[in-house]
């Protein structure tokens, strides 16, 4: 790929720009702020409080009637001042509320309530991204949430606060541990790679790589590596865009291919300056443990399978033969994982300026314990800045914004939550009386010799942007962003000789350490210019620009073995053995040219192109280059002469979209013939070996993607609802292709002539039930219902996927057994044997495929404020089936759901589980191992919980320009379900599942 010179020394460029960029700003800056600030305190000042008749407004803009140049902006407080004579008229307005019109008279303090204004909702801006539209106006499918909120939220990662808001974007929680991620969907899976689903992260017009930053070697704590995304603060978000469909998402290209996620952080307000405190207290626990056998029912089935098996106790089965005490129960669960994680969050800012200039500076520290035993801790600290200036002429602005994160978590490195499941509830007791862990005589390994094993991730993370833009002519605009963002983590995990039993006398040269050190850094620069155009009865709108983005990577894996002490276990140096285990270089390089064309008649008319031709590294000399593009096109119907004057339907649209997106997230260098190291010597030298064979037919993955939706308001927009229909079609599967064994490669990378299908169903609704001075109801509601197929698949019965994947069924299915039930004469379990050959076996009989996506969900929100309280409530919903995991043959040294206590016992009965057995009996133990994949292990794991709860409550205090706020929130704090077994949002065996949170905080502002 052949890229200028400046692209290159990009980073050189930039800083030099930046630099007296900043210089010259900053004496423009002081003057115009001088200037700015000395008019509050000019002779025939007015000066007052806006609200909405509850809460401060900040942000309403002022103007003195006949006077455009006398205007005002109100602060964080809803105050204002501004210069009038006694016989003007001042015109105040803001988004969402009635224009009002107050004479001035002989008035000095004037405080101004403003009535709610439905029908201007519309006319809310909504970031698409490289451009701003009217609600009214898109053509594409976005949502949007604000920090209205997200600021209700107790979460600290940024999909925490989307869940349940938004239609088309599923988001699960993948672990309950401080730090753990997110799994998120927009529109269902496209890629047959599970790791090439993720969306693309925009913060302030800067890419933010989702790529997991961790090491299964090291993060074991998770179910997946460690996310990046955890260095965003929410509390800095104004607010998040979700760009789903074609129309919103090919100005990206190939970047958008699954979605694309904007983050716009909080910007400064002219006016006063402006602080603002919060802290806040919270305490999280599991949400639901699973219910398991007592000791009684326990040592009933461990002596009914000794008997069944007709085996005596063995002398290892210390739980029945006596050694442990037979009336000792424990619940492990609580005892492991029910313990309280405390949660300690402070946020601080300061903010102001004039109208020409504002700024906004964010301080945060966010610190967690964990429900386990032991000093654990998560903690989170950052700085943001925000700096926006514009010239007097208001032709130049300026937006400069930095984020600095610092991130330091420390766990143990396994999830206890498996210990809590299977210990016999009459295992001996977790401390000596002395304090010291119990062996109980060397007859079981205690669990918490395991917070000796530590996980300990520290992570820096520094973003920052700029964007420049100057008004050549009238309508004609030249801007351009440069970004530059940095990410450094050092991920460790121990395994010390403490583990161990000291009667064993494990020495520290049985000690060990496993290191995760990566470093990733990305520089993106992207030059724009805007031209709109009045033509006839509509307005023109063109936009182009070019995209140049540099990301290079780093990461070392070291393990090293045989310390001289464990006091030294972090000290390499102090090792008897280091080996590399991995250390790998990357450099990804894009470009991209991009347009927009867009033109609007009469409001009414609307038709919207864009287009990308995008260059990806990823990729072979010939395939490097590929073109996107969408076209979208709405009919605003309720401004048509027929329905203009009707009193019932305030606003109607119809829109659609068709256009493809492309996806190069397949890592880099994947089409090369690449080598690496062996790790052996000969005759000194370390070796290289072949890892990959060239493919010069590596190409991009392409998403076709088509909507149709239509918009309704309803009497003024009290009523506001939206319906569409989308269907996406991802081709030319990326995937790695398996060869036979005499090649030397497990894999060819190559594209695959798969088709993968989502389509579907959004709805959302959103009614203003009451609106008076002193008591508002709002209430919104969204529902998708999807469906993801595989349409096809050439060779699928003769590949290496043939029992993962079935034509005409999701991408994500389980093949199972097709359990018939318990033979009431044996007690074992009969399935059904498909190919007739008297015997089950595998892959023939296990061909029952059972889809594990869900069939709908979403959330219903209501907001109630009465003077100067608040309540806002999410119900989140989804229906879906999902897997039971079996906790071991019933039987065996290992607790049990207490449901399995109704097991076959003698011939005739009718029972839902087969005859207990400790392994010894073989029709017994093949009948389990075939249940654990079979569809008895399906259930209904459907559930509606109330996810997000906040009451708030404003002080009455008399100081001027000063406010108090407190407030209580919950997170998953009530779950309705029939699921048997824990957390019905989190499935996955052996992880902790999202905890119950409860908080309370304090808001002063002043």
């Amino acid at each position: 790929m052949n890229y200028f010179s400046f692209y290159k020394e990009g980073k050189a460029l930039y800083c030099l720009f930046l630099m007296a960029l900043i210089f010259s700003f900053s004496s423009s800056s002081a003057r115009n702020s001088n200037r700015s600030f000395s008019s509050f305190f000019q002779q025939n000042q007015v000066h007052g409080v806006i609200t909405d008749g509850s809460s401060p407004l900040p942000g309403v803009t002022l103007a003195v009637k006949g006077r455009p140049n006398a205007a005002a902006i109100t602060d964080y407080t809803g105050h204002y001042a501004i210069s009038a004579g006694t016989t003007d008229t001042l015109v105040v307005s803001f988004i969402g509320f009635k224009t009002k019109l107050i004479p001035v008279s002989a008035q000095s303090k004037i405080n101004i309530v403003l009535e709610f204004d439905t029908t201007t909702l519309k006319e809310v801006r909504v970031n698409a991204g490289y451009y701003t539209v009217k609600e009214s106006d898109r053509t594409g499918s976005i949502a949007r949430i604000t920090s209205k909120d997200i600021d209700t939220q107790p979460v600290t990662n940024v999909l925490a606060a989307m869940q349940g808001r938004m239609a088309g974007v599923s988001i699960t929680q993948s672990s309950g541990v401080p730090g753990g991620g997110f799994d998120i969907k927009i529109r269902g899976q496209n890629s047959l790679r599970a790791d090439a689903n993720s969306p693309l992260y925009i913060i302030d017009g800067v890419p933010y790589s989702s790529e997991p930053i961790g090491s299964t070697l090291t993060s074991t704590i998770f179910q997946s590596s460690t996310s990046p995304l955890n260095s965003i603060n929410p509390d800095t978000i104004e607010s998040i865009e979700v760009l789903k469909d074609a129309d919103a998402t090919s100005i990206y290209g190939s970047r958008g291919a699954n979605g694309v996620v904007l983050i716009t952080t909080k910007k400064g307000k002219a006016g006063k300056t402006s602080f603002s405190f919060t802290s806040s207290t919270g305490a999280g626990t599991v949400t639901r443990f699973l219910k398991l056998m007592n000791t009684k029912q326990y040592l009933d089935m461990r002596r009914q399978a000794f008997i069944n098996d007709g085996i005596p106790f063995g002398e290892a089965d210390y739980d029945i033969n006596g050694t442990w005490d037979q009336n000792r129960d424990t619940d492990w669960q609580k005892e492991l994982l029910g313990g309280t994680a405390h949660i300690y969050d402070f946020q601080g800012s300061i903010s102001g300026g004039s109208e020409n200039t504002q700024f906004i500076f964010n301080g945060s520290y966010n610190s967690q314990s964990t429900v386990f035993p032991g000093d654990f801790k998560y903690s989170r600290g950052g700085g943001q800045l925000n700096i926006n200036h514009r010239s007097e002429d208001k032709k130049f602005k300026i937006t400069l914004s930095a984020n600095y994160t610092v991130q330091d978590n420390n766990q143990p490195s396994k999830d206890y939550s498996s210990f809590s499941r299977f210990l016999p509830p009459n295992a001996p007791a977790l401390y000596n009386t002395d304090g010291s862990l119990n062996w109980e005589n060397a007859t079981w390994q205690n669990p918490l010799s395991n917070n000796n094993s530590l996980f300990n991730s520290k992570t820096k993370d520094f973003l920052a942007s700029t964007l420049l833009s100057y008004e050549l002519a009238n309508n004609l605009f030249v801007k351009s962003s440069f970004g530059y963002s940095t990410l450094t983590t050092l991920e460790t995990r121990t395994m010390p000789s403490t583990l161990y039993n000291p009667i064993y006398n494990v020495s520290s040269m049985r000690s060990s350490l496993y290191t995760n050190n990566t470093e990733r850094s990305s520089w993106i620069i992207e030059p724009q210019i805007n031209w709109k155009k009045n033509i006839s009865n509509g307005v023109l709108d063109i936009l182009a620009g070019a995209t140049f983005q540099q990301q290079s990577g780093s990461n070392l894996y070291i393990y090293a073995g045989g310390f001289s002490s464990n006091s030294l276990i972090y000290n390499l140096a102090a090792a008897n053995y280091v080996a590399v285990l991995g250390n790998d270089e990357s450099d990804y390089k894009y470009q991209a040219f991009f347009g927009r064309i867009n033109y609007n008649l009469n409001q009414r008319y609307i038709v919207n192109l864009t287009a990308r031709r995008d260059g990806s590294s990823r990729f072979g000399p010939g395939n490097r280059f590929a073109v996107f593009g969408a076209v979208g096109a709405a009919w605003i119907f309720s401004k048509e002469n027929f329905l203009k004057n009707s009193s019932w339907l305030s606003f109607g649209k119809l829109r659609s979209s068709y256009g493809s997106t492309g996806n190069d997230q397949i890592g880099d260098y994947q089409y090369l013939n690449t080598y690496s190291s062996s790790g052996v010597a000969y005759d000194g030298v370390i070796g290289l070996q072949p890892s990959r064979l060239f493919n010069p037919d590596f190409g991009w993955e392409i998403n076709k993607k088509l909507e149709m939706a239509v918009e309704l308001g309803f009497l003024k927009d009290c009523i506001s609802l939206s319906a569409a229909y989308y269907q996406n079609r991802s081709s030319n599967q990326l995937v790695g292709i398996p060869l036979p064994g005499t090649t030397g490669f497990p894999t060819l990378q190559a594209n695959l002539a798969a088709t993968v299908e989502n389509r579907g169903l959004e709805f959302t609704l959103r009614t203003v039930n009451y609106n008076k001075e002193h008591f508002k109801w709002t209430t919104s509601f969204n529902v998708t219902a999807s469906r993801n197929e595989l349409l096809r698949f050439p060779g699928l019965e003769s590949s290496s996927y043939s029992q993962k994947y079935r034509i005409g069924s999701p991408l994500n299915i389980y093949l199972m057994y097709k359990l018939k039930g318990v033979n009431q004469q044996t007690g074992i379990y009969e399935y059904e044997d498909l190919n007739k050959d008297g015997k089950i076996t595998y892959p023939e009989d296990r061909q029952y495929a059972a889809d594990l996506n869900p069939k709908y969900f979403g959330g219903f929100q209501n907001q109630f404020e009465y003077k100067n309280w608040k309540l806002d409530f999410l119900f989140q919903f989804v229906k879906q089936q999902n897997q039971i995991y079996p906790m071991g043959a019933p039987g065996n040294m290992a607790n049990q759901q207490q449901r399995i206590t109704n097991s076959w016992k003698n011939p005739g009965d009718i029972a839902p589980y087969q005859i207990f057995t400790t392994g010894q009996n073989s029709a017994a133990a093949a009948g389990q191992y075939y249940f654990y994949d079979s569809n008895a292990t399906l259930t209904d794991a459907s559930f509606i919980r109330l996810k997000n709860i906040a009451v708030s409550y404003k002080l009455p205090l008399k100081l001027q320009q000063s406010s108090c706020t407190v407030m209580l929130q919950a997170q998953n704090l009530l779950t309705f379900t029939n699921y048997k077994d824990g957390d019905p949002e989190f499935i996955t065996y052996g992880f902790l599942p999202p905890l119950k949170i409860i908080s309370a905080s304090v808001q002063l502002t002043f």
